[in-house]
């Protein structure tokens, strides 16, 4: 090895300690940005020959140092129980969002609540029995009834308006999956090809994971290492993003809340309509669309129906201020009976049957008898009665919100600690990143130094080698 191979040496040295230094600005520019793992110049030592030449052998000293390489720092393990904990986190928002939604199609407690409006009605009916004689008494048990079915009518809507929502936000987000596993192949694609030409794809392969970790939290993606740095992307067992290439989802069903139960709507592949199982937003959402809104709308239509069929049954059991029996007080504008198409039949108030007997029945007149309205003022009592119904599906409501709710402050929890193990091995921590910068820089400090000796030495050599006495 010639003396001038000690130059190479620190050449090499000055290159690397410079390489490794502009990569820490790299890191400390990008201590906020989203999505950006730190990174680390991969320095290798750079061996002598351990071929032997005819007339020569290696002095086994090398030849310096290399810095081609750099390297993300990530944690697939860790990546890989993010996109895990992630989802679920998502899931659970999503169900826990659709479970105040119902809470407040409801509304309860308060005054414009069904259970108060029912109250009313009662009272309503109780009002007939202490003034039978008074026709604005009457009157005023049809308007309070109108105005509980309005309220039967305001919740069914808003039960219906969120699930039509929920579906169209559905097929937003199935869009929006669709557009992120292209951008997704197409990466994979990028870094396949900068891989197999010695370019570094690091930024690429921080822009992937960004979106792979959105695909986490809208339908639950998890991931398959592949050859130069290609990942595929599954979603339950279906295959969106393979290499460079992507399927595509699409949502079947009904649009029509009415039409849940029989056609309830799905995620399914675009070729072939295979059913996909999602979790993340997706999961939670298809949830709501086809359990928790449904259950509780048809809860509503059964209370409605109980409502009705007590109401009419009792009623027919009296009399009107005419004598004649009871009609049915609750109908419907169409089809059978529903929250949604309950309606007041009767709009007289002289045809209210608050009297128990006929006009030819007894002594008493049919106009001051109170006996039916009295009991129509009680058919809110009792274990079976519309008001147990209803208290118990409000009852099941707070309950389930609450179970959903307290799952969430759990899953929380353990996703937060999961984000911090992962930006403990991928986020940037400004301390270590100053204590390399100073360590970059006194090596780089060192090799320069280096370098001017031998610089001091090789003038010595070549300048005053053979004078003698000088």
């Amino acid at each position: 090895m010639s003396t001038f191979s000690g130059l190479n040496r620190a050449t090499t040295s000055l290159w690397a300690q410079r390489r490794a230094l502009d990569v820490t600005g790299q890191n400390i520019s990008n201590v906020n940005t989203d999505g950006y793992s730190r990174q680390r110049v991969d320095l290798q030592s750079i061996g002598g020959s351990v071929v032997p030449a005819f007339y020569s052998t290696s002095s086994g000293i090398g030849a310096g140092v290399n810095a081609d390489n750099v390297i993300r720092i990530r944690d697939a393990f860790l990546e890989g129980r993010g996109h895990t904990e992630h989802a679920n986190s998502a899931r659970l928002t999503a169900e826990t969002d659709a479970y105040e939604l119902v809470e407040q199609a409801f509304r309860e407690p308060g005054t414009t609540g069904v259970q108060n409006l029912m109250a009313d009605m009662w009272r309503g009916w109780q009002d007939v029995a202490n003034r039978p004689e008074d026709v604005a008494a009457r009157g005023q048990v049809l308007k309070r009834l109108e105005t509980l079915v309005g309220g039967l009518h305001f919740s069914s809507s808003q039960l219906d308006g969120q699930w039509q929502q929920s579906r169209e936000n559905l097929d937003v987000l199935v869009d929006d999956v669709n557009a992120a596993a292209d951008t997704i192949a197409q990466l994979n694609t990028a870094i396949l090809r900068a891989n197999q030409s010695g370019l570094p794809a690091n930024d690429l392969s921080d822009q992937r994971d960004v979106l792979i970790m959105k695909l986490a939290d809208q339908v639950g993606a998890s991931v398959r290492p592949r050859e130069g740095g290609v990942l595929d992307v599954t979603v339950g067992s279906i295959t969106l993003v393979s290499g460079g290439t992507a399927s595509k989802l699409v949502v079947e069903g009904t649009t029509d809340p009415a039409d849940a139960t029989d056609d309830p709507p799905r995620i399914v592949t675009a070729a072939g309509s295979l059913n996909v199982t999602v979790g993340g937003t997706g999961g939670g959402q298809l949830h709501a669309l086809v359990s928790v809104l449904p259950t509780y709308r048809a809860q509503l239509d059964g209370i409605a129906v109980k409502l009705a069929t007590a109401l009419n049954d009792a009623h027919g059991n009296g009399f009107d201020l005419d004598g004649d029996r009871g009609e049915d007080l609750i109908g419907s504008t169409s089809g059978p009976v529903t929250a949604s198409s309950i309606t007041v039949v009767i709009t007289d108030p002289r045809k209210i049957a608050a009297s128990a007997i006929g006009a030819d029945d007894g002594s008493v007149p049919a106009n001051l008898d109170r006996g039916n309205a009295d009991a129509l003022a009680q058919l809110g009592n009792g274990p079976d009665s519309v008001d147990s119904a209803y208290r118990k599906m409000i009852v099941e409501l707070g309950v389930q919100s609450a179970v959903s709710q307290r799952n969430l402050g759990i899953q929380s929890v353990i996703s937060a600690q999961v984000d911090a193990s992962r930006e403990s091995v991928a986020g940037v921590n400004l301390d270590e990143e100053m204590t390399n910068m100073l360590s970059f820089q006194h090596a780089y400090s060192a090799a320069s130094r280096l370098v001017s000796t031998i610089d001091e030495m090789l003038d010595v050599l070549i300048n005053r080698t053979g004078r003698v006495g000088l």
